[in-house]
């Protein structure tokens, strides 16, 4: 194969994996205006973001292993087609719940094209100093691709409505379709492989029903005894779907892969980046949109640090990979990430410059952490079982992304509405203690005087949470960033081959 054509084959899929990695973040610069324009609830904001991550992740598994069965071309071109008519539905939403709906069939979509991404990357590039290259492209692609998302939005937003944030997909997803078909080698695929449709809806029942329960919990009417009842049934089916993988003879997860060192700590290192891109991407743009006033664009511009040092960091990584000690590299990203957040925290009330510099170290982290990750997981699982290691990496993605939107979101929802004093003399309705959103649409109806004092309460509030969780997330990656390098000398200390 050509130098060309191997090159090209990167960039048609390293663009319908920015399409994929884009709709986890795009929203959140539109989220504001969506929530407006449809009324949709706070709970029902937390699904509109959810429901594309948490479908995604309990898919991916079984596509991952339907491109082995099938081919990598062939699940790759249907799911591009699939994302295409979801972005279309999308943009056309009337209510939130077909906007909900819109969101889960882009997630099919998108779960049948990620796993694919990489497999077709390992069988294309068989140099392992081209392949670091490609995979560290691919990785920061992944990491910048989602910071970019709040900056499309915003640009986006400033000329059109919000359903122009899913209609950009369409004339991409296009162009990728045609190019696929010319320059994507045919993969016939291993007709023995079998699809294990049923882990997958296993594993999303413990996944949907696990990040139901921290959601009802978080929420200021929450029923308590729901969000134990989703619990018991989120961690019933992970139990469930764990035994049934170990007796598995064509499991759709092989748990023993877990045993690799370095694929188990390139596991940790994308899930625990996912979690704080995803979860500080979700917080600050709010923030700065809700809080400070800023514009969708203004605020996407904010945050282009995150992906800019994610695009630079991701490929420098990539080439020197070969040469150094990967675990140690896992471990020294996710700690500058964690340096980042720990100058952003300390620059809160100081200049702009500061702010950038810690959220760029951030971008930084991340996309080096990513870039090694993915190199850990797809050079140490074995050939024949490239698509399952793509898509237990895709997981470890969208576990992240979705559990830190989640969590992160649902946390700084109970701070707010423990932090939200409603001024005295104020007869409101009790949602104003739900979210910053409600309390604004609440004050749009009020006297001038009483409409102000409502805002200043609701925004001293979300900052009380947004500290919170932005020293939560500081100590998270450091705490992360000690695991891997521990897991890494203990490995080292029983002198494990594989590791």
């Amino acid at each position: 194969m050509s130098k060309f054509k191997r090159w090209m084959i990167l960039a048609i899929v390293s663009s319908a994996l920015l399409l994929i990695v884009m709709d986890m973040t795009i929203l959140y610069t539109a989220l504001p205006s969506l929530t407006h324009d449809l009324g949709a609830s706070a709970s029902e904001k937390l699904w509109i973001l959810n429901g594309y991550s948490l479908v995604m992740a309990g898919l991916l598994p079984a596509m991952g292993t339907l491109g082995d069965r099938l081919g990598y071309k062939k699940i790759f071109t249907l799911g591009l087609l699939v994302f295409a008519a979801a972005s279309l539905t999308a943009a056309f939403s009337p209510v939130p719940l077909v906007l909900v709906a819109s969101r889960v069939l882009l997630a099919v979509g998108a779960s049948m094209m990620m796993p694919a991404t990489l497999s077709i990357i390992r069988i294309t590039f068989t140099d392992e100093r081209e392949r670091g290259l490609a995979i560290g492209i691919w990785g920061s692609v992944s990491a910048g691709g989602a910071g970019l998302g709040p900056i499309v939005g915003g640009l986006l937003l400033e000329h059109f409505w919000w359903g122009s944030v899913f209609l950009i997909n369409l004339p991409i997803a296009i162009i990728a379709f045609a190019l696929t078909l010319i320059y994507v080698p045919k993969h016939t695929g291993n007709k023995e492989k079998k699809w294990d449709l049923t882990g997958s809806i296993q594993i999303m029942i413990a996944m949907v029903g696990l990040i139901y329960s921290i959601k009802e919990f978080a929420r200021r009417d929450g029923s308590p005894i729901l969000a134990v009842i989703g619990a018991v049934i989120g961690v019933l089916a992970l139990i469930i779907f764990i035994r049934r993988q170990n007796k598995s003879a064509s499991p759709l997860i092989d748990l023993t892969l877990f045993k690799i060192t370095r694929f188990s700590t390139g596991f940790i290192t994308a899930l625990v980046g996912a979690f704080a891109q995803m979860g500080i991407q979700y917080i600050v743009t709010q923030r700065l949109q809700l809080v400070e006033g800023l514009s969708p664009l203004q605020a996407g511009l904010y945050t282009i640090s995150i992906p800019i040092a994610s695009l630079i960091a991701g490929p420098l990584t990539g080439s020197i990979l070969h040469r150094y000690d990967v675990i140690r590299i896992k471990s020294i990203s996710l700690l500058i990430a964690g340096l980042g957040m720990g100058i952003y925290l300390m620059q809160f009330n100081s200049g702009i410059a500061g702010q950038i510099l810690g959220l760029a170290l951030l971008g930084a982290g991340l996309g080096a952490g990513m870039t090694a990750a993915s190199h850990s997981i797809m050079n140490f699982a074995p050939p024949q079982k490239a698509g399952m290691a793509a898509s237990i990496e895709e997981v470890a993605y969208e576990m992240g992304g979705a559990s830190g939107i989640a969590i992160i979101g649902s946390m700084s929802t109970l701070v707010y509405t423990l932090a939200m004093k409603v001024p005295s003399g104020l007869h409101v309705p009790a949602n104003v203690k739900d979210s910053l959103d409600e309390a604004l649409l609440v004050a749009e109806g009020l006297p001038a005087q009483a409409a102000e004092a409502l805002k200043a309460a609701g925004r001293s509030a979300f900052d009380q949470s947004f500290f919170v969780i932005i020293v939560g997330v500081t100590a998270f990656l450091v705490v992360a960033s000690l695991v891997v390098r521990l897991a890494g000398a203990r490995s080292k200390k029983r002198g494990d081959a594989e590791s």
